[in-house]
């Protein structure tokens, strides 16, 4: 009886072999959560659709909406007094962007590196103040001017 008893002793749960498990798991989820990007988004915008496959970068964004163009979060200039000038150059969003320019080289960025831009309009603005707010940011010194659109869902057949 003492035999059979012996043998039948409940097996012991090994608790390191578990944490290991959960410290690599913890590890993977950490190092690939990192790789989704979003966009700053903004109630106030509805973008346009198109089919997409470039990730986004970090860059400057400028946000258009029906009332005001704001640089990285900050009001600059209202739509109206944008569309009633007759320059192609906007003086108060070049002066919001060449401050960022100047911030990015502060920070270690490249003196060659003209920069990225990237301009969240809504889709119903007109397509003039769009083209004025694309010059200012060629002409405020930034090489890559990126207009953001929401991405289409993909059509199975």
């Amino acid at each position: 009886m003492e035999r059979h008893h012996g043998r039948n002793k409940p097996a012991g749960l090994n608790l390191v072999a578990l944490m290991d498990i959960f410290t690599i798991l913890v590890f993977f989820l950490l190092v690939n959560s990192s790789d989704v990007q979003e966009m700053p988004s903004s109630r106030a915008v509805k973008l346009p659709e198109s089919n997409i496959e470039s990730k986004v970068r970090q860059t400057v964004t400028v946000l258009v909406t029906r009332d005001d163009i704001i640089v990285q979060g900050q009001a600059v200039q209202k739509v109206s007094a944008a569309l009633a000038d007759n320059d192609n150059i906007l003086q108060p969003l070049k002066a919001a962007l060449e401050e960022q320019a100047r911030n990015r080289l502060l920070q270690g960025g490249a003196e060659q590196d003209r920069g990225e831009v990237t301009i969240l309009g809504d889709r119903a603005l007109p397509f003039q103040l769009l083209k004025k707010v694309m010059a200012t940011c060629t002409e405020s010194g930034y090489g890559t001017v990126s207009l953001a659109v929401q991405q289409r869902g993909v059509k199975e057949s």
